[in-house]
């Protein structure tokens, strides 16, 4: 039994999560699969936006972008950095200098820009919804590299219509 009764908020939440949603038709298989083809290609890209978006947050942070400082923030080894800075290279997002550290190209910045305005939007939105900033800021970094540029527009104009 509740501490409380429960608030309107929570009944109507209790009530969307009793009523079952209603299953729509399998849509034509080559649109199915386009989401399934947006996915992969988020998850292929995700990662390299990741790097980039983060690299950018240190130099901009006054800090040499470091391979120890990357690996530290991202949670993995630094080999693993090491592999992802070779191919970031190879990609042309990077550049690199013996006994110094990580440098965006021109292309680079450019990815790390759309990466991290995306972030902001999402993020904002999930604030908007009244999620706490902690979460908001986890979620956002996942969220973002999924989220297309019409689901973009809406958050920002739903944003713009509470105000």
């Amino acid at each position: 039994m509740p501490a409380h009764p429960p608030t309107v908020e929570e009944e109507r939440i209790l009530a969307l999560k009793k009523k079952p949603v209603p299953r729509e038709p399998l849509p034509d298989a080559e649109i199915h699969s386009e989401g399934f083809r947006q996915t992969r290609e988020a998850r292929r890209s995700a990662l390299v936006e990741d790097y980039v978006e983060l690299i950018a947050d240190l130099i901009e942070d006054g800090n040499e972008a470091r391979q120890v400082d990357i690996a530290a923030r991202l949670g993995v080894a630094q080999p693993t950095v090491a592999k992802m800075l070779t191919r970031l290279c190879a990609d042309g997002l990077v550049s690199r200098k013996p006994y110094r550290g990580v440098f965006l190209t021109e292309a680079g910045r450019k990815v790390a820009e759309e990466s991290r305005i995306r972030h902001q939007t999402v993020e904002a939105f999930l604030r908007s919804l009244g999620v706490s900033a902690e979460t908001a800021r986890i979620d956002a970094e996942g969220i973002e590299h999924h989220v297309s540029a019409e689901t973009l527009e809406a958050f920002r104009k739903a944003m713009i219509a509470v105000r």
